[in-house]
């Protein structure tokens, strides 16, 4: 088992200066820049997202609704593809500065990955924040999606109006900073606890599946490609286990609140309690960064020298 990087020498500013007198390692580059930008949007559009159902019962279309809960999703996902792409550059640095350095500078190298892995998911976690904060714009947004679908029967149409300055106008009207006192108002009672603990959990994975992944590359670059293959798998589980965990839960209850088996406020409950499980979910991604990175690494030594 490897010291966790920076355990042999203490990586203060001063040996983080050394490190970006090569031309080929920075802490900061573009790539970075973008990853964090992106990873930003993609955890804004995640969360925005949840909306679709609050909107869902107030239209009464939960059907449409998760139509266009999907096309978020999936515009996310597609912006995922991206954020990986920047982290290829920042792991093949480290990678390759670590493979020609000494005992000493390869932890330092691998304590400059980890701060900067960190740094991303620290971005992930504002733009959850920042998604959970603009929910009733999004709410709004959906519900305008909503009935401008009914009218134009075309998604396309839809989405061309949202760039009309009145409809830009309209929607900015209701981005709003919530009260911290409405938190108090949203009622735990009738929200299952097995839901939010499943997000937390769920949230965690997805947010240190494709980072870890990466780490482990660059602290077993013997099986750096192979390590690297897993982060498909870790996002698969993660995506099957909310299939399977946290969407059908939440989807009865939207439906139970259509049906007026249950109050309207209780999705948004649900909703509120989403994203706030999303955040601790993040949040808990940064203790479990480097034992995953760590397992699979371990992982990547057995399937590559298993016989």
């Amino acid at each position: 088992m490897r010291a966790r990087p920076g355990r042999r020498e203490r990586c203060g500013p001063a040996s983080l200066r050394r490190i970006t007198l090569s031309p080929h390692l920075t802490f900061w580059s573009w790539q970075l820049i973008a990853a964090l930008i992106i990873n930003v949007v993609i955890q804004l559009l995640q969360i925005g997202a949840y909306a679709a159902r609050l909107a869902g019962v107030r239209t009464g279309r939960v059907a449409t609704s998760i139509s266009l809960f999907n096309l978020f999703a999936t515009v996310s996902r597609l912006a995922a593809l991206f954020y990986t792409l920047m982290l290829g550059p920042l792991a093949d640095r480290a990678g390759n500065a670590a493979r020609v350095a000494g005992p000493v500078e390869v932890g330092q190298i691998q304590h400059m990955f980890d701060l900067q892995l960190r740094l991303i998911i620290v971005a992930g976690t504002a733009g959850t924040i920042l998604g959970g904060l603009l929910l009733p714009m999004f709410t709004y947004m959906y519900v305008r999606g909503v009935r401008s679908f009914e009218r134009t029967r075309s998604i396309p149409h839809s989405l061309v109006r949202l760039f009309y300055p009145s409809v830009i106008f309209s929607i900015l009207r209701h981005v709003r900073i919530p009260n911290p006192r409405e938190a108090f108002s949203f009622s735990l009672r009738r929200i299952p606890k097995r839901l939010l603990i499943f997000n937390v959990v769920v949230t965690g994975v997805y947010a240190v599946g494709v980072v870890a992944a990466y780490y482990a590359s660059v602290l077993a670059p013997a099986v750096a490609r192979t390590a690297l293959g897993t982060s498909g798998l870790i996002n698969g589980i993660g995506t099957v286990a909310f299939t399977l965990f946290v969407d059908p839960t939440a989807s009865i209850i939207v439906d139970e609140a259509v049906k007026g088996e249950r109050p309207h406020e209780d999705v948004k409950s649900m909703v509120f309690y989403l994203a706030l499980s999303a955040v601790i979910g993040w949040i808990l991604s940064q203790f479990i960064l480097w034992p995953s990175a760590e397992f699979i690494s371990i992982v990547a030594h057995l399937v590559n020298h298993g016989r």
